[in-house]
Protein backbone atom coordinates (compact mmCIF):
# COMPACT_ATOMS: atom_id res chain seq x y z
CA UNK A 1 0.00 0.00 0.00
CA UNK A 2 1.02 3.54 -0.83
CA UNK A 3 1.10 6.08 1.71
CA UNK A 4 1.47 9.85 1.65
CA UNK A 5 2.42 11.45 5.25
CA UNK A 6 1.91 15.45 4.96
CA UNK A 7 4.53 16.69 7.15
CA UNK A 8 3.73 19.86 9.45
CA UNK A 9 1.95 22.07 6.43
CA UNK A 10 0.72 24.46 9.79
CA UNK A 11 0.17 28.63 9.75
CA UNK A 12 3.45 29.15 11.56
CA UNK A 13 5.43 27.52 9.25
CA UNK A 14 3.88 29.44 5.96
CA UNK A 15 4.48 33.10 4.70
CA UNK A 16 3.19 35.46 7.36
CA UNK A 17 4.08 32.42 10.06
CA UNK A 18 6.41 33.18 13.47
CA UNK A 19 9.06 30.28 11.82
CA UNK A 20 7.98 31.01 8.12
CA UNK A 21 9.40 28.86 5.31
CA UNK A 22 10.05 30.89 2.56
CA UNK A 23 6.99 30.52 -0.29
CA UNK A 24 6.02 27.47 1.77
CA UNK A 25 2.65 27.94 0.33
CA UNK A 26 3.44 27.03 -3.06
CA UNK A 27 3.26 23.67 -2.00
CA UNK A 28 -0.34 23.82 -0.98
CA UNK A 29 -1.42 23.14 -4.54
CA UNK A 30 0.54 19.87 -5.88
CA UNK A 31 0.19 18.33 -2.05
CA UNK A 32 -4.25 18.74 -2.87
CA UNK A 33 -3.72 17.40 -6.85
CA UNK A 34 -2.00 14.14 -5.62
CA UNK A 35 -3.86 13.12 -2.44
CA UNK A 36 -6.82 11.20 -3.96
CA UNK A 37 -3.98 8.94 -6.17
CA UNK A 38 -3.03 7.39 -2.55
CA UNK A 39 -4.62 4.67 -0.54
CA UNK A 40 -3.62 6.47 2.75
CA UNK A 41 -2.80 10.36 3.85
CA UNK A 42 -1.83 10.93 6.69
CA UNK A 43 -0.43 14.30 7.81
CA UNK A 44 1.93 15.47 11.54
CA UNK A 45 1.55 17.78 13.20
CA UNK A 46 4.04 20.18 15.72
CA UNK A 47 2.47 20.81 19.29
CA UNK A 48 4.05 22.52 21.23
CA UNK A 49 3.43 23.88 25.01
CA UNK A 50 4.40 28.02 25.70
CA UNK A 51 7.27 26.17 28.01
CA UNK A 52 9.08 24.13 25.33
CA UNK A 53 12.90 24.37 25.98
CA UNK A 54 13.33 24.72 22.40
CA UNK A 55 11.74 28.11 22.41
CA UNK A 56 14.32 30.99 22.47
CA UNK A 57 11.98 32.86 24.73
CA UNK A 58 12.25 30.52 27.60
CA UNK A 59 16.38 31.10 28.18
CA UNK A 60 17.21 34.41 29.31
CA UNK A 61 19.41 36.45 27.34
CA UNK A 62 18.92 34.30 24.50
CA UNK A 63 17.97 34.85 20.75
CA UNK A 64 15.96 32.74 18.06
CA UNK A 65 18.50 30.27 15.93
CA UNK A 66 21.37 30.35 18.59
CA UNK A 67 22.23 27.09 19.30
CA UNK A 68 22.48 25.73 23.03
CA UNK A 69 23.50 21.99 24.74
CA UNK A 70 19.89 21.06 25.70
CA UNK A 71 19.97 17.35 27.11
CA UNK A 72 23.78 16.49 25.85
CA UNK A 73 22.50 17.52 22.68
CA UNK A 74 23.13 20.40 20.48
CA UNK A 75 19.61 22.58 19.68
CA UNK A 76 18.83 24.91 18.04
CA UNK A 77 16.77 27.48 19.11
CA UNK A 78 13.31 28.59 17.61
CA UNK A 79 11.30 31.05 18.03
CA UNK A 80 7.51 30.76 19.41
CA UNK A 81 6.06 28.49 16.87
CA UNK A 82 2.55 25.55 16.64
CA UNK A 83 2.07 26.60 20.16
CA UNK A 84 -0.54 24.19 21.29
CA UNK A 85 -4.16 25.43 20.88
CA UNK A 86 -2.86 28.78 18.88
CA UNK A 87 -4.18 29.61 14.98
CA UNK A 88 -0.16 29.41 14.38
CA UNK A 89 -0.48 25.41 15.28
CA UNK A 90 -3.54 25.08 13.29
CA UNK A 91 -3.34 23.31 9.64
CA UNK A 92 -3.33 26.19 6.95
CA UNK A 93 -6.63 26.38 5.37
CA UNK A 94 -5.52 26.11 1.91
CA UNK A 95 -4.80 22.32 2.38
CA UNK A 96 -7.74 19.92 1.50
CA UNK A 97 -7.79 17.62 4.69
CA UNK A 98 -10.79 15.14 3.65
CA UNK A 99 -8.34 12.51 3.00
CA UNK A 100 -6.58 12.61 5.80
CA UNK A 101 -6.98 9.43 7.54
CA UNK A 102 -5.32 10.82 10.95
CA UNK A 103 -3.12 13.63 12.20
CA UNK A 104 -0.13 12.46 14.29
CA UNK A 105 1.11 15.26 16.62
CA UNK A 106 4.63 15.84 17.70
CA UNK A 107 6.72 18.22 20.42
CA UNK A 108 4.79 18.18 22.94
CA UNK A 109 7.22 16.85 25.34
CA UNK A 110 8.55 20.48 26.79
CA UNK A 111 12.21 19.15 26.84
CA UNK A 112 12.94 17.50 24.45
CA UNK A 113 12.08 18.82 20.54
CA UNK A 114 10.72 16.26 18.10
CA UNK A 115 11.69 17.16 14.60
CA UNK A 116 10.51 13.36 12.95
CA UNK A 117 6.81 12.45 12.67
CA UNK A 118 8.16 9.23 14.06
CA UNK A 119 9.80 9.55 16.80
CA UNK A 120 11.11 12.86 19.35
CA UNK A 121 14.64 13.79 18.69
CA UNK A 122 16.19 11.81 21.61
CA UNK A 123 14.28 8.54 20.05
CA UNK A 124 12.85 7.80 23.30
CA UNK A 125 9.23 9.16 22.42
CA UNK A 126 7.20 7.63 19.46
CA UNK A 127 4.23 9.05 18.08
CA UNK A 128 2.76 5.80 16.96
CA UNK A 129 2.96 6.59 13.49
CA UNK A 130 5.01 3.64 12.47
CA UNK A 131 2.80 1.30 13.98
CA UNK A 132 -0.38 3.13 12.44
CA UNK A 133 1.34 2.32 9.13
CA UNK A 134 2.24 -1.07 9.67
CA UNK A 135 -1.19 -2.03 11.07
CA UNK A 136 -2.38 -0.51 7.51
CA UNK A 137 0.20 -2.57 5.78
CA UNK A 138 1.31 0.45 4.40
CA UNK A 139 4.81 -0.08 2.90
CA UNK A 140 5.96 2.87 0.30
CA UNK A 141 5.96 5.83 1.67
CA UNK A 142 5.90 9.52 0.08
CA UNK A 143 6.87 12.47 2.19
CA UNK A 144 5.54 15.95 1.33
CA UNK A 145 5.45 18.92 4.03
CA UNK A 146 7.53 21.54 5.59
CA UNK A 147 10.51 21.92 6.67
CA UNK A 148 12.28 19.65 3.67
CA UNK A 149 15.35 19.88 4.94
CA UNK A 150 14.17 19.41 8.85
CA UNK A 151 10.78 17.76 9.71
CA UNK A 152 10.81 16.10 6.47
CA UNK A 153 14.54 15.24 6.51
CA UNK A 154 14.19 13.51 9.94
CA UNK A 155 10.59 11.63 9.30
CA UNK A 156 12.18 10.02 5.95
CA UNK A 157 15.53 9.02 7.69
CA UNK A 158 13.33 7.23 10.73
CA UNK A 159 10.88 5.85 7.80
CA UNK A 160 13.77 3.93 6.56
CA UNK A 161 14.66 2.59 10.26
CA UNK A 162 11.29 1.51 10.64
CA UNK A 163 11.72 -0.54 6.95
CA UNK A 164 9.30 1.83 5.38
CA UNK A 165 10.53 2.38 1.38
CA UNK A 166 10.66 6.79 0.72
CA UNK A 167 9.82 8.57 -1.57
CA UNK A 168 10.26 12.60 -1.43
CA UNK A 169 8.02 14.28 -3.42
CA UNK A 170 10.59 17.83 -4.05
CA UNK A 171 7.93 20.14 -5.70
CA UNK A 172 5.49 19.60 -2.82
CA UNK A 173 7.73 20.66 0.03
CA UNK A 174 9.91 23.33 1.16
CA UNK A 175 13.25 24.02 2.96
CA UNK A 176 13.52 26.65 5.38
CA UNK A 177 17.03 27.04 4.55
CA UNK A 178 18.82 26.35 1.18
CA UNK A 179 22.01 25.85 1.49
CA UNK A 180 21.03 22.93 3.98
CA UNK A 181 18.63 21.39 2.01
CA UNK A 182 21.04 20.76 -0.64
CA UNK A 183 22.88 19.00 1.85
CA UNK A 184 20.13 16.83 2.93
CA UNK A 185 19.09 16.00 -0.61
CA UNK A 186 22.02 14.47 -1.43
CA UNK A 187 22.01 12.42 2.10
CA UNK A 188 18.88 11.18 1.33
CA UNK A 189 20.08 10.00 -2.05
CA UNK A 190 22.64 8.17 -0.72
CA UNK A 191 20.14 6.51 1.69
CA UNK A 192 18.14 4.96 -1.25
CA UNK A 193 15.59 7.79 -1.08
CA UNK A 194 13.96 8.33 -4.56
CA UNK A 195 13.03 11.80 -5.06
CA UNK A 196 10.67 12.59 -7.76
CA UNK A 197 8.13 16.04 -8.95
CA UNK A 198 4.32 15.26 -8.59
CA UNK A 199 3.62 15.46 -12.05
CA UNK A 200 5.33 12.27 -11.89
CA UNK A 201 2.57 10.67 -9.55
CA UNK A 202 -0.18 12.42 -11.59
CA UNK A 203 0.87 10.85 -14.85
CA UNK A 204 1.29 7.28 -13.79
Amino acid sequence: MKALIIIDVQNDFMPGGNLEVPMGDIILQPINRIQKLFDLVVATQDWHPKIHKSFASNHQDRKPFERILLNGSEQILWPDHCVQGSKGAELHTGLETNKIAAIFRKGMDPDVDSYSGFYDNGHNISSGLAGYLKEKRATELYFCGLASDICVYYSIKDSLEEGFTATLIEDASAPLDIDSSIKTKSELIKMGVHIIDSSEILSR
